[in-house]
């Protein structure tokens, strides 16, 4: 079995070990040399050229992603050549397209914040005029890690996009208490199964450290977090991992935020932390094999990302100091140069214990600023 990823970033990296304990080839198609993942690139090319992702998906049995930036033309002509492509363009697209997202979450009855598709000023107005006076402006594609984001409060807070695109999505400002994540994973036989839902904190639009189990979620959170994730990849067709991201407000609704169709950021915990890890599921999910247990190994994982990384010094210079004031903590780099605000790498903590295993996490980190 020969899985084949396209994007040569951390995520495809991080499949690298769990594709070695699997027995599972497997190859990637990289943007540039020297990607993050260039242990297991086995071609270096353009994933918005056809030929060239043609030429990739003759060499492996399945083909999966590192990124949803994979156009959907390409991925409709390799299904039409007969490639296992998984997750499927017609599932890809509504991690594609925010507008087209809400527009199906809505269809299958998922609670979502109140949006619209804006093209004009007045039509961001409008919107502003019945929610207050602030909303949030995304821009439909390409956006991540708080990119193509935006919180505005008048139209010409949206001038610019607005001369860029053709429409945007304009949701409402929620006043939410705090941001879960929910993964699960899915398989073409249908079999489900998910990790418990984190707590997710986010600093300047990017995910800085997750904690799992969310704290106060036993119940009804939890419960109806793996519900809305669980109708999201059966309504939608997912196969693969699956990560919703999820808004906690003060009453305790539950609201979709994102959608990802691959690893996610706030599944990092579980290489360390769960029975099976996000990048083990993955595999067995396109593989189409029965998929692990998806527990905890701790009562708590606190996951930090290391972001942007020392300008003084390579990434690995820190490492002896930081293994040996902790550790229990496990280290993962990206092997990726320092940049700010860029994920280099990430620690997880486990234990018994949520204030020191957070302590033990943030320790080992702050080495490595």
């Amino acid at each position: 079995m020969r899985v084949g990823v396209i994007g040569g970033g951390q995520l495809a990296r991080m499949m690298v070990p769990a594709a070695v304990e699997l027995g599972v080839e497997i190859a990637v198609l990289g943007e540039a040399e020297g990607s993050s993942a260039r242990i297991a690139v086995t071609q270096v090319g353009d994933y918005t050229d056809l030929d060239t992702v043609r030429r990739f998906a003759q060499t492996v049995d399945v083909v999966t992603f590192d990124h949803e930036h994979v156009p959907q033309e390409i991925l409709r002509a390799l299904v039409s050549d007969g490639v296992a492509v998984r997750p499927g363009p017609d599932a890809l697209l509504y991690a594609q397209d925010k507008l087209l997202m809400r527009e199906r979450l809505g269809g299958l009855g998922l609670p979502v914040p109140d949006w619209a598709r804006v093209v004009d000023a007045d039509g961001v107005d409008a919107f502003l005029a019945d929610h207050g006076g602030r909303a949030v402006l995304k821009t439909p594609r390409g956006g991540y890690d708080g990119k193509g984001v935006r919180v505005i409060t008048t139209a010409v807070d949206a001038a610019d996009w607005l001369e860029q695109h053709d429409e945007l999505l304009i949701e409402e400002a929620v006043d939410f208490t705090r941001e879960l994540a929910q993964l699960v994973a899915r398989r073409p036989a249908g079999e489900i199964s998910a990790w418990p839902v984190v707590e997710t904190v986010q600093r300047g639009g990017v995910c800085a450290e997750v904690i799992a189990p969310a704290p106060r979620s036993a119940g009804r959170i939890a419960d109806r977090a793996t519900d809305i994730a669980y109708a999201v990849a059966e309504g939608i067709g997912v196969t693969g991992v699956l990560a919703v991201e999820l808004f906690e407000t003060d009453d305790e609704r539950i609201l979709i935020n994102e959608l990802a169709m691959r690893p996610h950021n706030s599944g990092h915990w579980s290489i360390d932390g769960s029975t099976t890890s996000q990048f083990e599921q993955h595999l067995r999910a396109v593989l189409d094999l029965p998929l692990g247990a998806a527990g905890c190994r701790d009562e708590w994982s606190v996951m930090v990302n290391i972001l942007g990384g020392p300008t003084d010094g390579a990434l690995v210079d820190r490492f002896p100091a930081a293994l040996a004031d902790q550790p229990t903590v496990k280290f993962h780099t990206y092997g990726k140069d320092p940049r700010p605000g860029r994920k280099v790498g990430h620690v997880t903590a486990g234990g018994d214990d949520l204030d020191d295993t957070a302590y033990r996490a943030r320790a080992a980190a702050a080495f490595f600023e």
